[in-house]
């Protein structure tokens, strides 16, 4: 008799179904990353001013939701600036912008008045609503990929973008908006 410990077994169902080792978390838990088509996953996360948001009090518009690593890093700050210096552009298509890290609501704070960004910075300090959409990097240190999702009016998954390049990811934002808003 061939004897198999439960790791290799689920990672041969996994291989088996195409999904790769990283899809299986250290809780033993499958992690599907939301895609096109999906419904977008909840949130409730407070922002640099303390403020909740969840996605419920989005309903009805666009929200471009964007997952970055960390405040006031070169990458984190080029698109933030970025989607700051688009936000009237942005808000014409009847999007709105929600930046999400793991960090917490007073580095928030101090990233959003640094730069003048006219938009909330959600804390997700535990890592949940980063793993909910996938963008979560495990370790040691868990920080937030950059991912953003673009969610249409009724919490529909329209848009992902998995390879972010800060420096053109807003321009390329507001041409897929005005394309969805068709």
């Amino acid at each position: 008799m061939i004897k198999v410990t439960s790791n290799v077994f689920i990672i041969t169902v996994l291989s088996l179904l195409g999904l790769s080792e990283q899809a299986f978390s250290s809780d033993n838990s499958l992690q599907q990353e939301p895609g096109v088509g999906d419904i977008a996953p909840g949130f409730s996360l407070k922002d640099q001013n303390f403020k909740s948001h969840n996605l419920q009090q989005y309903k009805g518009q666009w929200l471009v939701l964007y997952f970055y690593p960390k405040d006031d890093t070169p990458g984190c700050t080029t698109q933030a600036c970025h989607f700051r210096d688009d936000i009237l552009k942005i808000k014409a298509l009847n999007a709105s912008v929600l930046g999400v890290s793991v960090d917490d609501s007073k580095s928030h704070s101090e990233f959003a008045k640094k730069y003048s960004l006219p938009f909330s910075l959600l804390a997700d300090n535990g890592g949940r609503v980063s793993g909910d959409y996938g963008a979560l990097r495990g370790g040691d240190i868990k920080l937030s990929k950059r991912y953003t999702f673009i969610i249409d009016p009724q919490s529909i998954i329209k848009k992902v973008y998995r390879n972010v390049d800060p420096k053109k990811h807003s321009e390329q934002v507001i041409a897929d908006l005005k394309i969805l808003n068709q």
